[in-house]
């Protein structure tokens, strides 16, 4: 069994490995919220037109989401530094007809190949805990943000209270790697997970980060009782 760090050539070869049943066991790990989680994310960003910029896009179902609630008024780019996720992800808006709205491209998160005030919003779902210098990824999302734009994360964070806070643990470190390994044949890719996730274990850690790079936090939403967590800031003229 292979183990992962934050090396982030072993977590483009965690994403490969894994990208043949990626979209199955988002699903089934979660349980179906997942869709539920992208769908919110994507509701932050009604009423923007021009280019969103998605990173770390897997599969694209983010992109697709965010096309779905509000088609004519915007288009993504998805960007993702996984060959084999790309590949995927633009046979699936092939199958749904969406390449006119959705474009794809293997791009790097820590030196994103755009000019300042480029997009009217970046996104990044379930992709900044993989991503070993969190500070400079999210200074490039504000940089290539425009004034007054959002820039939006949707995370895994761990529950801070209830029932939840006492079993989430459990199966997240425990039945989440052993179900994940079973399915992908990866267990390693899917015990790095709960360690990825353990690292920055609340949404106000992301939140403070953003801060500390000068945007203004709009609103942090807790989901599923805390499981993820949408956090929402506004790049301000300065």
């Amino acid at each position: 069994m292979e183990t992962y760090n934050l090396n982030p050539e072993s977590i483009r070869n965690l994403f490969n490995s894994i990208a043949p049943t990626y979209d199955m066991l988002n699903h089934v790990l979660s349980f179906g919220s997942d869709i539920y989680w992208r769908k919110m994310a994507a509701h932050e960003l009604l009423g923007l037109d021009g280019w969103i910029l998605d990173i770390a896009t897997g599969t694209a179902d983010l992109a697709i989401e965010i096309i779905h609630q509000d088609t004519h008024r915007k288009k993504v780019l998805g960007i993702d530094f996984s060959r084999h996720m790309i590949k995927r992800a633009y046979k699936k808006l092939q199958k749904k007809g969406l390449s006119n709205s959705i474009s794809l491209s293997l791009g790097d998160a820590l030196a994103l190949p755009f000019r300042e005030d480029t997009f009217s919003a970046t996104i990044i779902a379930f992709g900044l805990r993989n991503i070993f210098d969190k500070d400079l990824a999210i200074s490039e999302m504000k940089r290539v943000t425009r004034k007054e734009g959002k820039v939006v994360i949707l995370e895994f964070t761990l529950p801070s209270n209830g029932l939840m806070k006492k079993i989430y643990p459990i199966y997240f470190k425990m039945i989440l790697p052993f179900i994940g390994g079973l399915i992908s044949g990866d267990r390693g890719a899917y015990s790095y997970l709960p360690q990825s996730v353990i690292q920055f274990q609340n949404a106000e850690d992301y939140g403070r980060i953003m801060e500390r790079h000068g945007l203004e936090i709009l609103n942090i939403k807790k989901l599923t009782s805390g499981i993820a967590s949408i956090i929402v800031g506004i790049k301000k003229y300065r």
